[in-house]
């Protein structure tokens, strides 16, 4: 008897857990019927997501929509792209308008708990830099002490500002925009002494000028800002999907799987690639997709190293050191729990 009741509650286990394994949830659900995937992104930042030569969107954040893209509909041209300014990117992402917010977005703790938003898992790690003129003659912040400040509103610049102002005890004149490339204009047309931002949104800037040599970024940060893709609050499912993309380009970064070589590690005897490619075992089944949606993400853009090389690093023309998005293995603090 006892053993019919083990085996029948086992029967029932494997039963629900299959059920949920292939449940479908209304965001993945709508995203599949519509064959995209509205991505929310910026209006334009260079290195993070500006349209190229052809009008093709370009950066980090852009390729982490085609990524999510490819996992979901097998294609990561299968974006439909809704450029975003600060103000609006929330209200944006909490009424259905977008499926994913890919937005060099900082995690905060009111952002978070306020707007009805999950933030996946942090992509990114930077902190609030100031670019000036190389001939100002400022080599430090502490000297921007009187200075008029560029930035942008809607953003956690301006309160860093503040906190960092008065704890410096430092006086300044700000100078605020709706957007980053107003605010990059206004500061390349004179008309503040310093623009403020996250320290590589700046390099990135900085390398984009006709002449990068006659601007500075100051070594000082102000802030921490680990930045993340958001999804809307109430569909577990599609955060879990998000979530769990950005960490499988973190794996494999680690694991060695890269764009070019993805076909050839489907033979890999190490398990973990196995697992992570859809040899073996059911990660992509446990979350309602199919075997293969990180081999798909993988082969549309590669993995986070070479997204990051392509947009900030080596291959770039911003060459920004890793730093704290190197690998944990590597001196930072970028890791996915295991896949397994």
């Amino acid at each position: 008897m006892l053993k019919r009741i083990a085996a029948t509650l086992l029967l029932l286990a494997t039963t629900v857990q299959a059920q949920n394994a292939v449940s479908t949830g209304p965001t993945l659900t709508t995203v599949r019927a519509r064959g995209q995937l509205a991505c929310g992104i910026s209006t334009g930042d260079p290195a993070w997501s500006q349209p190229d030569s052809r009008g093709e969107w370009q950066g980090m954040d852009a390729d982490f929509c085609r990524a999510v893209a490819a996992a979901v509909l097998g294609d990561g041209r299968r974006v439909a792209w809704h450029p975003l300014t600060g103000q609006n990117r929330f209200p944006t992402l909490s009424t259905g308008q977008i499926d994913l917010l890919s937005r060099t977005t900082t995690v905060t703790y009111l952002r978070d708990v306020t707007n009805g938003l999950n933030f996946a898992a942090p992509n990114f790690y930077d902190g609030q830099g100031f670019l000036v003129r190389a001939d100002s003659g400022v080599a430090r912040a502490a000297q921007l002490d009187g200075a008029s400040i560029c930035f942008t509103s809607a953003s956690t610049h301006e309160l860093n500002l503040q906190d960092w102002s008065r704890a410096a005890n430092i006086r300044f004149t700000p100078v605020v925009f709706a957007d980053k490339d107003e605010a990059r204009r206004a500061f390349e047309a004179g008309r503040c002494d310093s623009f403020t931002g996250d320290a590589a949104q700046l390099a990135a800037i900085r390398a984009a000028f006709p002449n990068p040599e006659s601007f500075t970024l100051l070594p000082d940060r102000i802030s921490k800002e680990p930045y993340a893709a958001a999804v809307r609050h109430g569909d577990d499912q599609w955060f879990d999907i998000v979530k769990w993309v950005a960490y499988a380009l973190i794996e494999a970064e680690e694991l060695g799987v890269t764009q070019a070589n993805v076909d050839e590690m489907l033979n890999s005897p190490r398990p973990a690639i196995r697992r992570l490619l859809g040899q073996t075992g059911d990660l992509g089944p446990a979350l309602g997709m199919d075997r293969r949606w990180i081999y798909n993400a993988i082969k549309a853009v590669g993995n986070y190293g070479e997204i990051y090389d392509r947009h900030l690093g080596a291959n770039s023309p911003v060459r920004l050191p890793r730093g704290l998005n190197a690998l944990w293995n590597q001196g930072g603090m970028m890791f996915s729990p295991p896949m397994r």
